[in-house]
């Protein structure tokens, strides 16, 4: 067993008793485990899989304000969400970097009464929108912020000027528009961080992946998945954080039956692309389009590490389970950029990577899923050990979400907040340099490394680049892992060691970006598992199930299959012959 593992189970057989516990553990529940701990509170937090593997592994990789939010009258959910978008710009600079959006415009009129209409719930599908509607809502999106702008104001142009920054566009547009908002580089990533950094701060707070909680009379036990072990914990509160499982675990915990009727999340279903599209991605020219589908559902496309994402679906679903993108969203999504970018050919064989997750909404009646609120709000039940549920909810909010389900937590407690949040550097973003380019110079000439690697170094770690570096120069297994990159074996043992590892596919999925990139071959697999067997003691049996077991995860769930994997090994060895 890790040791970093071991340590956190031994806090617990010390002392099972804790203020709160906190059962879920993607960016909602990390985000209120931190904000709890930071408070004074001894906190547990619990995940049954890997930190942010589940819905916040799967999310737009946008950080924004909800424009889109106007229409159904949240003013309140976009003024918050533009208020955290720039916290976290500020806060985690190393992974939330700005995005310019461009917005495509084929008609004037059209669409102006969506708002009023959505607002009064007058209608649930909302027309095509045109010049004057954006124009309206994109006024109203920098009022918002006019009192601490931190981001450009809006543009229009006319469809000349457009057609000359992004000549494969449809000729069929009159306008486009252009705002800014954010997008994450690495969302797993900054949960892990956000985790950290709460264990160094609140040393007495402990988390735990591939654990669960159950419960017996008024009795609460841990199951530690990767050894097996129970422990007895304690709590005065539980948070329920588990997003789209959010009724399942609430019935669960308290042993009861779920009444369909009384349920609290209404899941759709989101999934998205990785393409690798050279000339898709020189036709973004940096920016974000984000344009209709012919159904009036919004879609987004923008360059993404080297390659290109898109996306969304957005299908309502009948019960939580784990889901993958389907050939035909596969197909409604690239249909949509031909709308778009119809001088573009684009293929299947394009695709890399794809990736699917359920958005944990407040439960609604609306048929068209556009119009269910992105917002949330906290449940309290009733029992001996009192139960606060998180509803809803997204990424851009978690910070806020979490400040809010603390409070809520505090005054049942009654324990007074110590410290505020929203200004709180996280993880590598500590220190970091307005000019990024600086940090990549400094790791240059202080370790000798190489451009590239001072480029990925900072990229995945930000100030954190130089903790990684101390540890892995002078090892002898400091040596690119693949020609497709800078990672090195050392690092993985640093991410082994240091970040909360278990499996195969917490290294490839979430602590590197190596399968999302489409540069994961089988020969990359089967190395990166032969460093983490020698760092965590797996033996063959054990070695070869973790290969298996990821290997069938990238076939079912993310789209590349094993006769990929064996391509790109092929090319790969042609490149270094």
């Amino acid at each position: 067993m890790p040791e970093q593992r071991d340590e956190h189970l031994e806090l617990i057989r010390r002392d099972g008793a804790f203020d709160v516990v906190v059962v879920g553990g993607g960016i909602n529940g990390i985000g209120v485990y931190r904000e709890l701990a930071l408070q004074g509170l001894r906190v547990l937090l619990v995940e049954r899989n890997d930190f942010c593997s589940g819905c916040s592994a799967a999310p737009s990789r946008m950080i924004h304000g909800g424009l889109r939010y106007l229409e159904n009258g949240e003013f309140d959910l976009v003024r918050e969400s533009l208020r955290e978008r720039d916290a976290l710009l500020a806060n985690a600079p190393h992974m939330v970097r700005p995005l310019a959006t461009t917005i495509p415009i084929a008609s004037i009129f059209s669409g102006l009464l969506n708002g009023a209409a959505g607002f009064l719930g007058l209608t649930s599908k909302p027309a095509s929108r045109g010049a004057l509607p954006i124009k309206i809502g994109l006024m109203l999106y920098d009022w918002t912020t006019r009192r601490r702008r931190v981001l450009p104001r809006h543009q229009f142009r006319g469809a000349r000027e457009t057609l000359r920054l992004w000549p494969e566009l449809s000729p069929r547009l009159r306008f486009s528009a252009t705002y800014y908002d954010a997008w994450i580089s690495y969302p797993e990533r900054l949960g892990l961080e956000l985790v950290l950094d709460t264990k160094r701060l609140a040393p007495g707070s402990v988390a735990l992946n591939y654990a669960q909680l159950s419960r017996s009379g008024e009795a609460f036990e841990i199951a530690d998945g990767a050894s097996g072990e129970r422990l007895s914990v304690e709590a005065r509160a539980i948070v329920n954080a588990t997003g789209a499982w959010i009724d399942e675990a609430q019935a669960s915990l308290f042993d009861r039956v779920a009444d369909p009727q009384e349920t609290l999340v209404s899941g759709t279903k989101g999934s998205h692309l990785i393409l690798d599209c050279p000339a898709l991605h020189e036709a973004l020219g940096g920016h974000m389009i984000f344009f209709e589908n012919s159904d009036g559902r919004v879609c987004i496309v923008f360059p993404y590490l080297g390659k290109v994402l898109a996306g969304s679906t957005d299908i309502r679903v009948d019960a939580p389970d784990r889901v993958r993108c389907e050939p035909e969203e596969r197909d409604y999504i690239l249909d949509a950029l031909r709308l778009a970018f119809p001088r573009i050919a684009l293929a299947e064989e394009d695709v890399v990577f794809s990736y699917s997750g359920i958005r944990p909404l407040p439960r609604s009646d609306h048929a068209f899923t556009g119009r269910i609120s992105r917002s949330h709000f906290i449940r309290r039940l009733d029992g001996s050990v009192p139960q606060f549920c998180m509803v809803g909810g997204k990424w851009t909010t978690f910070r806020a979400f979490a400040e809010q389900t603390a409070d809520a937590v505090m005054a049942e407690l009654r324990h007074e907040r110590m410290r505020e949040t929203l200004d709180l550097p996280i993880g590598g973003g500590a220190g970091f340099p307005q000019r990024p380019e600086e940090l990549r110079h400094e790791l240059v000439r202080e370790f000798g490394i190489g451009g590239e690697r001072a480029a990925h170094l900072v990229d995945a770690y930000g100030t954190r680049a130089r903790e990684v570096l101390h540890f892995c120069i002078g090892r002898d297994d400091d040596t690119p892992l693949d020609t497709a990159g800078p990672i090195t074996a050392a690092e993985i043992v640093f991410v082994a060691k240091h970040e909360l590892v278990v499996g195969l596919a917490d290294v490839l999925l979430r602590r590197t970006p190596l399968a999302i990139k489409g540069e994961i071959s089988r020969a990359l697999i089967e190395r990166v598992a032969k460093v983490l067997a020698v760092e965590s003691g797996w033996d063959e049996g054990r070695t070869g199930s973790e290969i298996e077991a990821f290997t069938t995860d990238l076939a079912n769930y993310h789209g590349v299959s094993r006769k990929m994997l064996d391509q790109r090994t092929h090319d790969r060895s042609l490149t270094c012959a």
